[in-house]
């Protein structure tokens, strides 16, 4: 999630081409869902998310104006969309994404960036007063990552503290939405605060530069935040991709199983 980072645009392909024999962009998904999708800074993988069957991406204000019927046209097969951070802040974007996801038919969720200097209280009341309770929307989530960049907390909480506060986010939520929420994170907080003894959550996990199970070996995943580079049909910018880890008929099945009653 680009949180603090400047989208870029997108370099034409020709360009790159062109560049003095610069490495042309791959397409991003050989065998899945998504066309016309190509990655500025593609991965040398040694297991490739390309030939997943369903890829879907996350947007925020950082995406700028997105063409959401493009993008559905194009097979973007979901979306979770920044709401909130903190306590007290909600993107700016977010109710032009939320609608405009809604009306191009593609499945979308919310999610909340968490605040390590407030209290996880506060935090859920503040994503539930803005995101609402929509029958048929994907579960929320929690991204979890830490913040060096910001200007007023960058404080690591130990795990014995964490914890707790996560948890009582994480309730609040499934009480007044109807179902458990997602645990978004990174690989840097996962490893030091042992997020793989986590439990009874599912993770869609951050991953640019190994597979799922050679970053976060041992971790049940659904979801894979493979890169954040891609350029492609409906935006202006560069954006992450995620990979859904199942066929279609699994995120079907997935998706009529965890949706907000």
């Amino acid at each position: 999630m680009k949180m603090f980072r400047r989208a870029l645009l997108a370099l034409p392909l020709l360009a790159l081409v062109a560049c003095g024999g610069a490495r042309a962009p791959e397409p991003v998904s050989y065998h899945g869902s998504l066309r016309g999708y190509t990655d500025n800074d593609p991965h040398d993988w040694t297991r490739s998310p390309y030939g997943l069957e369903v890829h879907g991406t996350d947007a925020s204000r950082h995406n700028g104006p997105i063409d959401w019927r493009a993008a559905a046209a194009n097979g973007m097969s979901f979306v979770w969309i920044k709401a909130t951070e903190g306590g007290d802040r909600l993107d700016p974007a977010f109710h032009r994404n939320w609608e405009g996801a809604a009306q191009a038919g593609i499945p979308r969720g919310a999610y909340h960036v968490f605040y390590f200097c407030r209290s996880a209280a506060e935090q859920a009341e503040w994503f539930i007063r803005n995101v609402p309770r929509t029958p048929g929307a994907m579960p929320p989530v929690l991204d979890v990552e830490w913040t060096p960049l910001s200007p007023t907390c960058t404080i690591r909480p130990p795990k014995e503290q964490l914890w707790p506060e996560l948890r009582t986010f994480l309730r609040m939520l499934e009480q007044h939405y109807g179902t458990r929420p997602v645990i978004y994170t990174v690989p840097d907080l996962f490893d030091e605060r042992d997020m793989n003894q986590f439990g009874g959550y599912e993770y869609w996990l951050r991953s640019t530069a190994a597979h799922p199970s050679e970053r976060y070996p041992g971790t049940p995943w659904t979801f894979w935040q493979y890169t954040s580079t891609a350029v492609g049909p409906g935006f202006q910018s560069e954006l992450d991709l995620n990979a859904f880890n199942g066929n279609a008929a699994g995120f079907a099945q997935w998706f009529a199983r965890r949706q907000v009653p």
